[in-house]
């Protein structure tokens, strides 16, 4: 909606301080969109790509050879200039994304979900990008499901549940609203973690999160009680693998705010319940 695409069913919303439903064409000359999936001629090469979008944006034939030439290099894809894009990785199509949504650079730049599917390498690629048209100044509106993208990149972060918008704020004031202590503890068998939640809620008087299968999360508003809960694991012959006290993660916030489950949780609560 605020790029355009989609008119909105009730309320209003400026961009720049153009309406985004009466304004569309002054919305249009500020903004920019990459969606999640790429939206490149696949039989075209990248520098074909990037000249005839340079082209359908106003340049002229040799400037638009130069700006696809300026392109290519910044986003280190010269070396496959001539290369169909079909025949490029996942990665690399999605720098190549990038860099057509920025032939003219925008004021705001829409990205949906610009690291889905991608190797650690390609998405910190991507971070990187990011990061510098932030630092050239262009706003960046990015939504993401991995909420350690958001904590990487974000200034600001705005949680959205089933379409409702529930917490907004600061990386650090989100994970501060949930508490400043957060324990973790990972266990040797992925069998004990059952016991070993019903003790910590007891002796730590929270509600225990469990993150995977081997592992859980909790909420510490009394420290000192640490030591004794360790010490009641260790009668019960509950061995810990690993432990930690610290600042909540973005994910245990999310989880913490909507109330949901991770399936690991939901399958222990299950073999509880029988």
């Amino acid at each position: 909606m605020l790029a355009t695409l989609l008119k909105p069913d009730g309320g209003s919303a400026k961009v720049f301080g153009h309406d985004i439903s009466s304004e569309t064409s002054a919305v249009r000359s500020r903004i920019s969109l990459t969606g999640q999936y790429a939206s490149l001629d696949e039989d075209l090469t990248g520098k074909e790509n990037l000249v005839m979008i340079s082209r359908l944006m106003g340049y002229s034939k040799k400037e638009a050879k130069k700006r696809a030439d300026e392109l290519l290099v910044a986003f280190r894809l010269d070396d496959a200039a001539k290369k169909q894009v079909k025949n490029y990785s996942g990665g690399m199509r999605r720098r190549m994304d990038i860099a057509a949504s920025i032939v003219v650079t925008p004021d705001l730049l829409f990205l949906d979900e610009p690291t889905t599917g991608l190797d650690p390498e390609s998405r910190i690629e991507v971070w990187g990008i990011v990061r510098s048209l932030v630092r050239a100044g262009t706003t960046v509106l990015l939504t993401t499901q991995y909420l350690e993208e958001a904590d990487q990149l974000a200034d600001r972060i705005a949680v959205i549940n089933q379409g409702k918008l529930i917490a907004e704020g600061t990386s650090a004031e989100l994970k501060a609203s949930i508490g400043r202590n957060t324990l973790h503890v990972q266990f040797v068998d992925e069998n004990d973690l059952s016991r070993a939640k019903q003790i910590i809620e007891s002796k730590l008087n929270n509600v225990v999160q469990i993150t995977d299968a081997h592992s859980l999360s909790i909420q510490v508003n009394q420290p000192s009680k640490i030591p004794e809960t360790f010490s009641e694991l260790a009668n019960e012959h509950i061995q810990m693998s690993s432990f930690s006290l610290g600042q909540p993660s973005l994910d245990e916030v999310f989880l913490t705010l909507t109330g949901s489950k991770t399936p690991d949780e939901e399958k222990i609560n299950d073999e509880t319940n029988e």
